[in-house]
């Protein structure tokens, strides 16, 4: 009997301690979700524009073919190599964020060159590429890909708050980072766009107060959609832009960084009541300056290539 006993003690001592690790993981993950905020929200103001244009009962599908890309993207191929280049190769992180970096500066300005230089499709053109399986397949194919570099970011943050941890902890902490983030992101998209179909609903009903607040909703969620395109694509360069500065200072070449840096605290400095916001701001067009001359670069590049071949 005093055996079972203590076998018993044993087991609510193991149980507790199971408990407690499993509270440290989850304030873990929870610190580590909070660090990547930031691309969080660049990550939700750009997927929205994937579905601008698509009919209402394909936006939910589409949206939900993404997410289920993003936490492929996240827990298949992002964690296992983020795991095991912090183990065995630390020093190649950088190099393949500044890739990706590169990749989404590269996303935006060719966004921006289509807005100004790029091809204008007439009515009958446009809906009839909305309407197709080839158009719905490229856009969740293009989300997820940008998905790709923006998950690749959140899971770096995370993994760099979490670096002391050991390697199962780790895993299982990038786990509920990627589990949490992939449903706040895609479940606030889905509200996003289907607000407008919310709208209709309510305009439909009796009451006065409701149809009101529905046309309201109808007619503004087309701006809406087109401001989170614009912020999208503002959000590519400027995280972009960041992954660069970030990555070379990482390397050695600094001045960016701490010229950006030193800007923006003059900059606060001087408005003293929104010190925080206008720190923010300038940082955040700098880091889009050098989004836009990155991707701008890169753009002009793959532009004049097909114009050398066919001049020679």
């Amino acid at each position: 009997m005093s055996g079972l006993v203590a076998l018993l003690d044993d087991v609510a001592a193991l149980a507790k301690l199971s408990a407690a690790s499993i509270d440290d993981i989850g304030a873990a993950a929870g610190r580590a979700g909070a660090k990547a905020v930031g691309v969080v929200i660049d990550d939700t103001a750009v997927t929205p524009r994937y579905v601008t244009g698509f009919t209402p009962e394909r936006e939910l599908p589409i949206i939900w073919r993404i997410a289920k890309g993003s936490l492929k993207n996240k827990i298949v191929f992002i964690l296992p190599a983020a795991l095991l280049l912090s183990q065995f190769l630390p020093w190649a992180l950088n190099p393949l964020l500044m890739v990706g970096g590169a990749y989404l500066c590269f996303e935006g300005a060719e966004k921006v060159y289509e807005a100004i230089w790029g091809h204008h499709e007439d009515g009958t053109e446009q809906v009839i590429k909305l309407a197709s399986a080839a158009h719905e397949e490229k856009m969740v194919a293009g989300a997820i890909r940008t998905d790709f570099i923006l998950s690749a970011e959140i899971m770096a943050i995370s993994l760099a708050e979490v670096a002391d941890q050991a390697f199962f902890s780790r895993a299982l902490i990038l786990v509920l980072v990627a589990l949490m983030i992939t449903a706040l992101v895609y479940g606030v998209v889905g509200l996003i766009v289907k607000t407008d179909d919310f709208g209709v609903r309510l305009a439909s009903s009796n009451a006065r107060a409701a149809q009101s607040i529905g046309r309201g909703l109808v007619k503004g969620m087309p701006v809406v959609m087109s401001a989170l395109s614009v912020i999208g694509t503002a959000a590519m360069l400027w995280v972009g832009g960041h992954i660069i500065i970030d990555g070379l200072d990482k390397f050695g070449l600094s001045w960016p960084a701490h010229t950006l840096h030193d800007l923006a605290l003059a900059a606060g400095h001087a408005i003293p009541f929104a010190e925080g916001v206008v720190e923010w701001l300038v940082e955040t067009l700098g880091s889009a300056l050098v989004g836009v001359v990155l991707g701008g670069i890169i753009v002009a590049a793959l532009h004049l290539r097909p114009a050398r071949a066919a001049a020679h």
